[in-house]
C-alpha cells in the first residue's frame, strides 16, 4: 500500500460520536475514512488479534503493523505467519536501527535492562519506541489494543483521542478499551481467532523474551513485565514508552 502521502486528517471528526460506535463499526469507519493511512498497531496480545479479526470481517482492505524488537518469542513470529495466512494481510514489521543496538550493547551490555529502571527504559526506547515512531510516520489513524482493565496506568484511556507526533495530528483509536478480558477471550473462542499460545501458560502480557513472564493469581495483567522491578525504585510503572 502507498503510505507516503502527506498528513490529511479530516477537519470535521466528531470524537464524541465515534466513542459511541461499536468496535467493528469504529474499525470500519476508520479504514473507510483514512484508507491506507490507517493501521492496526499490535504486539499480538489478545486484543490485537481480536482487532485484526474484526477488521477482516469489515470487508475492507486494512493494514497491520508491528514492532519487531529482535527479541520476541519464537511463538510470536509463528503467530505473525499464521495471521498473515489466515487473513491474507501482510504485517508491516518495523525494526530497531542495528547501529543503535550495537552502540547500546557496547556501552551497557546485552542485558542492561536488569541493571536499573532507566536502562530498561533505554533498551525499550531503542528496540521498541523508536521503530514505533517510524511506523506512526505512515499513518493518520492508529488503531490500538489498549484496554482500561490492563493496568492502573490505563484506567483512564479514552476510546478515541488526538495525539501529536512531530507536529502531526494522529487519531488514536482503542475500539476495545472497555471490553474486559473475559469478553475478549469469548470472542476469540467463538470466532476461532488465532492467538498467542503463551496466553495458555499464565502469561497476561507478552513482549520480549526475558522481559515477559507469567503472572500469579491476583496480580495485575502487566505484573509479568520486567518482574525484577516490581518492588524496586518505588515505581510501579509497567510501560515500555509506546503509549506514553
Amino acid at each position: 500500500m502507498n503510505t507516503s502521502s502527506a498528513n490529511s486528517v479530516p477537519s470535521d471528526i466528531d470524537l464524541e460520536k465515534l466513542t459511541k460506535l461499536e468496535p467493528t463499526e469504529l474499525i470500519k469507519w476508520t479504514f473507510e475514512t483514512f484508507g491506507d493511512r490507517a493501521s492496526i498497531g499490535t504486539s499480538f496480545q489478545l486484543t490485537g488479534v481480536t482487532l485484526i479479526d474484526m477488521a477482516h470481517k469489515a470487508g475492507l482492505p486494512f493494514r497491520v503493523f508491528s514492532v519487531d524488537s529482535m527479541r520476541l518469542h519464537r511463538e510470536t513470529y509463528d503467530l505473525m505467519e499464521n495471521i498473515e495466512l489466515r487473513y491474507g494481510v501482510k504485517i508491516e514489521k518495523f525494526r530497531p536501527d542495528p547501529a543503535r543496538i550495537k552502540k547500546m550493547i557496547d556501552q551497557h551490555g546485552e542485558y542492561l535492562f536488569f541493571d536499573t529502571k532507566a536502562k530498561q527504559e533505554y533498551c525499550c526506547q531503542i528496540r521498541k519506541v523508536e521503530p514505533h515512531e517510524k511506523a506512526l510516520e505512515t499513518v493518520d489513524a492508529w488503531i490500538t489494543g489498549l484496554r482500561r482493565d490492563q493496568s492502573e496506568d490505563r484506567e483512564d484511556t479514552p476510546k478515541v483521542s488526538w495525539i501529536e507526533r512531530d507536529n502531526k495530528k494522529i487519531l488514536k483509536l482503542c475500539p476495545l478499551v472497555d471490553w474486559p478480558e473475559a469478553k475478549i477471550r469469548e470472542y476469540i473462542k467463538e470466532n476461532h481467532v488465532p492467538y498467542h499460545p503463551l496466553f495458555d501458560q499464565d502469561y497476561a502480557s507478552i513482549g520480549c523474551v526475558i522481559c515477559s513472564t507469567p503472572v500469579r493469581p491476583g496480580e495485575s495483567m502487566r505484573a509479568g513485565r520486567w518482574r525484577w522491578f516490581n518492588n524496586n525504585d518505588g515505581d510501579g510503572n509497567k510501560e515500555c514508552g509506546i503509549h506514553i
